[in-house]
Formats: C-alpha cells, structure tokens, sequence
C-alpha cells in the first residue's frame, strides 16, 4: 500500500502550525477556534505531476458543518459559559442555523467561513513554502503524484 504524503509532513506541520502562531493572533480566531476550524480542513495536492504547477491547497469543502460549532465557541465567556445572544441556544437552534432558519446570522456565517477558508489557504501556501525551503518538496509532491496514479 501506498503511503499517503500527508503522513510524511506531520513534523512540517508542526513547525507551521507555530510560524503560523503571529498569522492566527491577527486573525478573528482564538486558538480553540483555530483548531475546530483545521478539522474540518483537507490538504490536496494539485497537478502533482508537473513540478511548475504543484501546489498545495486547502480543501475547505466541509467548513459549513463545523459553523455552528464554531459560532458556539465565539460566543463562550473565558470561564466557558454562553453570552447572552438573545435565544434559548442550545443543539435545536444550532440545526435550524445549519439549515439556514437562524435569521440574519446566516449572511455572517458565510462570512466568517469564507475568512476560515481564506485563513487556510494561507497556511497551505506557507506548508508549502516550509516544504521547499527544506528541500521536501519535490519528495512530497512525487508521493502525491504516485498516489494519484495508483488510485487512478
């Protein structure tokens, strides 16, 4: 069985995940919410087989399931409890938001995941930075590669 590249750049990411520190303190996010949203995020590799083109991106495809989760997490106090937000909360009101029956939230919802979203390209482009400054990169992308055409 082939091995996934994603395995490979566990060390890289962690390095990343601490560059990228400064990036995330500028950003609306804390750190909780940071790390609900890189759940929901994939890496892909796109055109692995042309080093000129190779890039890694961000699949945020999944970002709207953790919204309301991470809408949640935005309106806790530091001690852990809920803000006042002028509605009973709860899993009821989360389902409703996720299918779109909250009211006017929803407009800032997909806000807020277009900026998760543009957050995590950002650090896909610096994973990748840290991958060629290291000398990975071609090492990765060439596994990507070989995985696409073993699943093809």
């Amino acid at each position: 069985m082939a091995q996934d590249w994603t395995d490979r750049i566990v060390g890289a990411r962690m390095s990343v995940d601490s560059e990228f520190e400064d990036r995330l303190q500028q950003s609306e996010f804390s750190r909780q919410e940071w790390g609900l949203v890189m759940t929901a995020v994939e890496f892909d590799i796109e055109h692995p087989n042309d080093p000129d083109r190779a890039r890694i991106v961000a699949d945020t495809d999944n970002l709207g399931a953790i919204m309301p989760e991470l809408d949640r997490i935005s309106e806790m106090t530091p001690m852990g409890a809920t803000k006042d937000s002028g509605s009973s909360g709860g899993i009821f009101d989360s389902v409703k938001n996720a299918l779109g029956f909250g009211g006017d939230g929803n407009a800032v919802d997909e806000e807020k995941r277009r900026r998760a979203a543009q957050l995590a390209n950002e650090y896909a482009s610096d994973l990748q930075q840290h991958l060629e400054h290291r000398g990975k990169w071609d090492e990765i992308r060439t596994i990507a590669s070989d995985n696409e055409a073993t699943e093809s």
